[in-house]
């Protein structure tokens, strides 16, 4: 069942770090000081370790919005209807959402994939992936939001689509999800994988008064309890009892990716937490990731310090999508480009510190 999933955990490799002194001793033969340009450095660095040796490449850049339907909508814990998930798949389609609006900007290519959106198939459109599991999971709440199998099926989604990628040339994923109701999965996976409180990490998602976090806390306690014995097991059941369509898929491009050394660039609270069941299936994927921004979710600067991540930027986005991604995304350009074009001291004629 999980046999896909198991052989792309052991394709990912650990990155070369017997590359890292001379993959700073170029940084540091730039003309600037050393260190100067900050985490910029700290991103051509991991870049040029992916690579392998190679020059740095970030383009093309794809972004991949997964999208799925929670049963748990139905305990109130989000201030917008299910159905907004089926229409918001149709605004990026047309190229009408924020992240449409950013990868134009930034100049990275949005498709997205039905893995469990609610009601029937979409009619084929560019950038469509089609690959629905089922019309929405079930209610977390009151036991497996999927079954392994499903989980499973949720998980080769991703695969496949990282894998295509691969074959298309890209070289970097940006994640980006759309489903109603997914920060109360994601809030589960988070207390699950790292031992946490739901009143710590439960946040208002969509809105939610004081009143409403407090029962999607309980909601999410209750999800927990419920589903303990499945959580005992181990990662990828822990996915299917508490997860989603789109998180599994977002868990499966982050371990392709992986894989197949792609740099996968991490949005939000939702694929925070599909990149943690990621890295829980294979810690090594955390050499190929970069989480982009500080979701405004209240419990996400705890969640990341118990990660021990650092994201890269902070501008209060609690959209999802792929936004926070996607500028990430471009950040890397910059870093990519730092290695690759600014001139060394020599060959411009500066003199060093202390010459």
């Amino acid at each position: 069942m999980y046999s896909r999933i198991e052989e792309a955990a052991a394709r990912v490799r650990p990155v070369d770090d017997s590359l890292i002194e001379r993959g700073r001793a170029h940084l540091d033969s730039r003309t600037k000081p050393v260190g100067s340009l900050g985490r910029l450095e700290e991103l051509a660095l991991k870049l040029y370790l992916i690579a392998d040796s190679g020059p740095p490449r970030v383009d093309p850049v794809r972004v991949c919005v997964m999208a799925g339907d929670h049963g748990v909508v139905e305990r109130g814990v989000s201030c917008f209807p299910q159905e907004v998930t089926r229409q918001m798949v149709g605004n990026f389609l047309a190229g009408g959402a924020g992240v449409n609006v950013l990868a134009r900007v930034c100049g990275a290519e949005v498709v997205v994939a039905d893995c469990g959106v609610a009601g029937e198939e979409f009619e084929g459109a560019p950038g469509l992936v089609r690959r629905k599991v089922a019309e929405g999971t079930a209610d977390l709440s009151r036991g497996p939001a999927m079954s392994p199998q499903q989980c499973a099926e949720a998980v080769r989604i991703g695969l496949d689509m990282a894998d295509q990628a691969a074959l298309e040339g890209v070289r970097c994923l940006v994640t980006g999800d759309m489903g109603i109701a997914n920060t109360t999965p994601s809030t589960a996976l988070f207390c699950a994988y790292l031992g946490m409180d739901p009143q710590t990490v439960t946040g208002p998602g969509t809105g939610l008064d004081a009143d409403g976090v407090s029962r999607k806390a309980a909601i999410v306690a209750e999800g927990l309890a419920v589903n303990a014995e499945a959580v005992a097991r181990g990662p990828l059941d822990t996915l299917a009892a508490l997860g989603g369509f789109e998180i599994a898929a977002l868990a499966g491009l982050v371990l392709g990716g992986a894989a197949n050394r792609q740099t996968v660039v991490v949005d939000g609270f939702i694929s925070t937490a599909a990149y943690l069941a990621a890295r829980a299936v294979q810690p090594l994927v955390e050499r190929y990731c970069v989480l982009a921004h500080d979701s405004a979710e209240p419990g996400y600067r705890t969640v990341i310090e118990a990660m021990g991540e650092r994201p890269l930027l902070n501008l209060g986005f609690r959209l999802g999508e792929g936004t926070g991604a996607v500028l990430g995304a471009h950040l890397l350009r910059c870093a990519a480009a730092i290695w690759n074009e600014m001139a060394g001291f020599e060959d411009a004629g500066v003199v060093t510190a202390g010459g």
